[in-house]
């Protein structure tokens, strides 16, 4: 099974104030959402304000202590994150030509989301599947978090296209609910319960869809903010940039954990504590390098995707490729022609 994409180091503080007043709703104070979270109630006035991870994290874990985790919980607080909650990501999927694009538009930037489940996007036959993959959840939030982040993605085609998603079926891996009937009056079928995986399945024509805001100018102008504040948020500082400096110098030849910490004299426990000590780990700074050197090689050369898996260290393209999907939703193919398209338009 593929290893989990890893999540950026920030994300926006949005998601964390459609939270706590979710909490506040429900009747909670804004000291029990916030208890042991290490936010300040500032932060939830400042739009432009991020957090980790783990610190949003805590906060559902709050909510989910004093509220208690029933049936549904996670798909009524996903409803909150309307496509203008998600800032330039959600003006670049309105100004898409189609569903599809502001499918691959909206995967590619994923990031800049407050979901907690890597997706991609597959099509077989006459049907769409979007998969929700897991990473690395705490198993005291999975089944809150899917269903947050299933409701979410629902809201936002909602958006987009102003209907529900007509849903063909649907599975997901956590165990049958005491109640679907939540589930049944979201997605308008019964899921699968207990499967291999999460995903929903659509007709694939919807993916066709032309959006009333279709824009390209303006489209590829948001995607280019897209790309400036994603690159921001995973820039590395600290000893966690340390690490990833020295993953970049050795494209190809990544050293293990191992190696480097003795590079580094010290023992790769230490090496562990000092990267979770900055909220982050080992494998996720060589994934970011790996991305960041797939995109550098796709964008500005012309070398076969069998060169720059080699370059990369995959033994099989076919790894690289699945690696590549997992992290943009799309494969290198697809995205070296979408990153290419601006080039070439600017030219006409």
């Amino acid at each position: 099974m593929p290893s989990p994409t890893p999540r950026p180091p920030r994300r926006s503080a949005i998601s964390v104030q459609l939270m706590t007043q979710f909490g506040l709703d429900q009747g909670l104070t804004l000291e029990q959402c916030l208890a042991g979270t290490g936010l300040d109630w500032c932060l939830l006035g400042d739009p432009g304000a991020e957090v980790v991870a783990s610190e949003e994290l805590e906060l559902l874990r709050n909510l989910a202590r004093h509220l208690g985790q029933h049936p549904g919980m996670g798909l009524q607080a996903g409803r909150r994150y309307r496509l203008n909650t998600y800032g330039i990501w959600g003006f670049a999927l309105l100004s898409s030509a189609t569903f599809r694009s502001a499918v691959q538009l909206g995967l590619r930037y994923l990031d800049l989301t407050y979901a907690f489940h890597s997706m991609h996007l597959e099509e077989q036959g006459d049907d769409a599947w979007l998969t929700l993959e897991e990473q690395d959840l705490p198993d005291d939030l999975r089944a809150f978090l899917l269903e947050r982040d299933v409701s979410g993605a629902l809201s936002v085609y909602h958006d987009l296209v102003n209907a529900p998603l007509a849903v063909r079926r649907a599975s997901f891996r956590i165990p049958e609910p005491a109640d679907a009937t939540p589930w049944r009056e979201l997605l308008g079928v019964t899921p699968q319960f207990g499967a291999s995986r999460n995903c929903i399945v659509f007709p694939r024509t919807l993916l066709d869809l032309p959006l009333p805001g279709a824009n390209p100018q303006v489209a590829q102008h948001c995607e280019a903010q897209c790309k400036i504040i994603l690159a921001r948020r995973r820039a590395r500082t600290g000893f966690a940039g340390r690490i990833r400096d020295l993953l970049l110098a050795r494209p190809g030849q990544l050293p293990d954990m191992e190696r480097l910490a003795q590079a580094l004299h010290m023992t790769s426990r230490t090496l562990r504590r000092k990267l979770a000590a900055e909220d982050t780990s080992f494998r996720q700074l060589q994934e970011e390098v790996l991305e960041t050197l797939a995109e550098e090689l796709l964008s500005s050369t012309a070398l076969r995707l069998e060169e720059i898996a080699e370059r990369l260290g995959y033994g099989e393209v076919s790894n690289f490729i699945h690696a590549f999907k997992r992290w943009k939703g799309i494969t290198p193919g697809q995205y070296r022609l979408v990153d290419q398209r601006p080039a070439r338009d600017s030219r006409m």
